[in-house]
């Protein structure tokens, strides 16, 4: 059968927020019809200027497999453009599932499709999604966030990211992965990684004490960098140094070098390295070591990620199912 997908686009929305949903699921193949619905059925224009014919208007969507709400540039647009917040849950009554590309989470939150849900949005508005809505958990730099019947993604490639990682679920690994050879996407990131790298989340340190330990660490994730360790090269107590940790990064030394370490992990297995590889060359040591470690940062275990890596291309997603399923709508 069919998978019905629709956008629902409106004025000021990101052209790329919803042009990259397009191009997924429109590259997949006769498997999925993909349309564009606006609250009342006329073109929009995005925020670049660029207008977007309507299929159809959003009253006049009979139901979806897949409604995909895309964002905007400026944030209150999204809620505030006529329409949008409605149509997202009206609409959503009569879909399967719901996907938000970066900034339309704040929509698909408004329209009351998030409340006790986990979520996450662009890195730079996570906060403010947060502040609006206190009954949603943020999962404030997740590539995407899947607490079904409804999805939720960062920026505009993580709305590619997800959109594969449905098109996997429904279609099949194979599927997936022409579809990212033929956008040249390589890897589809699993949902759960974060939207930067260690180094990147890691706040500008020039502490005497706490940066060149920081630089350590990052050169080498494999060396002993235990509290211990780590406060004897300093020259101060563990628990001081840990206090200094806590101020200046917001993290623990033992937590900075997980960190790091489970990204040089992640690194090594793209690579090519076995699983007992990247747990000894990385400092996480045993294979235990590394399941518990990429389950509390990915949510997935490493050979999992290793397996969909080198099979398909495109990474774990958020799990497998078959998609579309036979449930009363993400609205309920």
């Amino acid at each position: 059968m069919t998978h019905t997908v629709v956008v629902l686009a409106f004025d000021g929305v990101r052209l790329l927020d919803v042009s990259a949903p397009l191009e997924v699921f429109g590259s997949a193949g006769p498997a999925y019809s993909v349309r564009v619905c606006t609250p009342d059925g006329q073109d929009v224009r995005t925020s670049t200027g660029l207008r977007i014919g309507a299929d159809l208007a959003a009253r006049d969507v009979a139901g979806a497999d897949t409604l995909v709400v895309p964002g905007a540039v400026d944030v209150d647009r999204c809620v505030t453009a006529p329409g949008v917040v409605e149509q997202a849950a009206a609409l959503a009554s009569r879909s399967e599932r719901v996907a938000s590309v970066c900034t339309g989470a704040f929509a698909v939150a408004a329209a009351g499709l998030l409340t006790g849900r986990r979520a996450t949005t662009h890195w730079e508005h996570a906060s403010a999604l947060a502040r609006r809505h206190p009954d949603v958990e943020v999962v404030p730099d997740a590539i995407f966030v899947e607490d079904a019947p409804v999805f939720t993604s960062a920026g505009v490639s993580a709305g590619i990211d997800l959109c594969l990682a449905l098109v996997e679920r429904d279609r099949g690994p194979a599927a997936a992965r022409e579809v990212a050879r033929d956008l040249v996407v390589f890897l589809q990131r699993p949902g759960g990684q974060s939207q930067f790298s260690a180094a990147s989340r890691t706040p500008p340190v020039a502490h005497p004490v706490v940066r060149p330990l920081l630089d350590a660490v990052a050169a080498d994730p494999g060396a002993d960098h235990s509290a211990t360790a780590l406060a004897r090269r300093a020259g101060v107590s563990a628990r001081h140094l840990t206090r200094l940790f806590r101020e200046q990064i917001g993290a623990t030394p033992a937590g900075y070098v997980e960190r790091v370490r489970v990204e040089a992990a992640r690194l090594l297995l793209e690579g090519g390295a076995s699983v007992t590889g990247a747990a000894a060359r990385s400092g996480l040591g045993s294979d235990e070591s590394l399941r518990r470690a990429f389950a509390r940062h990915f949510g997935v275990t490493p050979s999992a990620y290793l397996a969909r890596f080198r099979t398909t291309g495109t990474g774990t997603g958020s799990g497998t199912g078959t998609g579309s399923g036979t449930g009363t709508g993400a609205g309920t």
